[in-house]
């Protein structure tokens, strides 16, 4: 494994079709999922020669908390369809090596299981479900096993389109047809590990609307909230007394808003390229995200970064710090000792990309912002 897209190679290789089409796909005709790494390409650094740099640092601090990299675990769904535990063991590399793991609502193992292994590094994806007796105790739960950042999805209104997921027929939990158990032929060894485990389940929302089979697209809804509004992000501040992050926005005025609701942070996000294909990449917002909110919050980034290049063009254009899902997926299906070989790829690759650049992580966005795409 010598870059990112490796994972992605060798977990095509192990997964089932209908598995992988799960974590690779987006919503619509995948143009937005395609674009956020695309938009990389335009971002380009004008270096600073003889730093004398050696070992430059990669350590940032969010939130009043220090990591060893501005990198974490974005919140994924239903990670015990690609291996089972594989939350829990994403939520042991990322207290290993000092970063943050964000544990989503939709997740296959608790949120008290994952946060005793995660310990201070845990974070929590809170999606405000259509049960206001389940949201308050999601977030009563959150509370009590010391979660410390509750981060509150707010781009899923409603579900997106995911065309492969519709042609497959995903269903929670997965169902077999002709087409799935040929699939299934073609990976035994997934197939054998997945029969030993037992069907995954969203375990945090065992009980709600009973234990029926649902479509993927059914799930969804029942994690969307189509009638919420600003309002509701100002009760949750006054109700959560930690870390309050808002993820999913991507228009400046939004994260202005923010500012005033004294949220403490935001991810710009559009859901992977999962929810508004036309949607544009946080990349493309996140100078003028960073303009509107000043020094006020913390910005984070999500979508299409893929090695340690993408992170330090993240910070130079404004970010503090940076999510990233779908590798840590891959990483996971491989196998708990790949979760820290990509964790270490990362690193050593933003390493190098301070090393090259001739400015520590601290400097990034006041040295070279000025010669970046903005």
């Amino acid at each position: 494994m010598i870059e990112i897209h490796d994972f992605e190679i060798a977990a095509r290789g192990h997964l089932p079709r209908f598995v992988f089409d799960f974590v690779a796909g987006g919503s619509g005709q995948e143009h937005a999922l395609r674009h956020n790494s695309d938009a990389f390409e335009a971002v380009k650094f004008a270096p600073r020669a003889l730093s004398g740099m050696t070992c430059p640092s990669t350590s940032v601090k969010l939130l009043d908390k220090t990591y060893a990299a501005p990198v974490g675990i974005a919140p994924i769904g239903m990670l015990g369809l690609v291996r089972e535990g594989a939350e829990v063991m994403l939520a042991r590399a990322a207290q290993t090596h000092t970063i943050p793991m964000i544990l989503s609502t939709a997740a296959t193992q608790t949120i008290e299981d994952v946060a005793k292994v995660a310990g201070d590094s845990f974070w929590f994806q809170y999606y405000p479900t259509q049960s206001p007796a389940l949201n308050d105790n999601l977030i009563e739960r959150a509370r009590a096993v010391g979660c410390q950042t509750l981060v509150l999805t707010v781009d899923t209104p409603v579900p997106g389109r995911r065309l492969r997921d519709l042609r497959n027929g995903l269903q929670i939990p997965p169902r077999l047809n002709a087409k799935t158990i040929g699939q299934l032929a073609l990976r035994p060894r997934w197939a054998l590990a997945r029969a030993l485990a037992g069907t995954p389940k969203l375990a945090n929302l065992e009980g709600v609307d009973g234990d029926t089979r649902r479509s993927f697209a059914d799930t969804m809804k029942l994690l969307s909230a189509p009638s919420m509004t600003w309002d509701d992000v100002a009760k949750l501040r006054e109700k959560w007394k930690g870390n309050l992050v808002v993820k999913g926005l991507l228009n400046p005025e939004d994260v202005l808003r923010c500012c005033q609701l004294g949220v403490d942070g935001v991810v710009l996000s559009n859901h992977g390229g999962r929810q508004l294909d036309s949607a544009v990449a946080p990349v493309d917002v996140l100078a003028a995200c960073r303009a509107a909110a000043g020094d006020n919050l913390a910005i984070i980034a999500d979508g299409g970064i893929r090695s340690g290049g993408d992170v330090a063009k993240c910070l130079a254009l404004g970010a503090d710090f940076v999510l990233l899902g779908r590798p840590f997926v891959y990483a996971a299906a491989l196998g708990e000792t790949h979760i820290s070989t990509l964790i270490h790829l990362l690193v050593s690759e933003l390493s190098n990309t301070l090393s090259l650049t001739g400015v520590p992580i601290d400097e990034l966005a006041t040295v070279l912002a000025q010669n970046l795409r903005t």
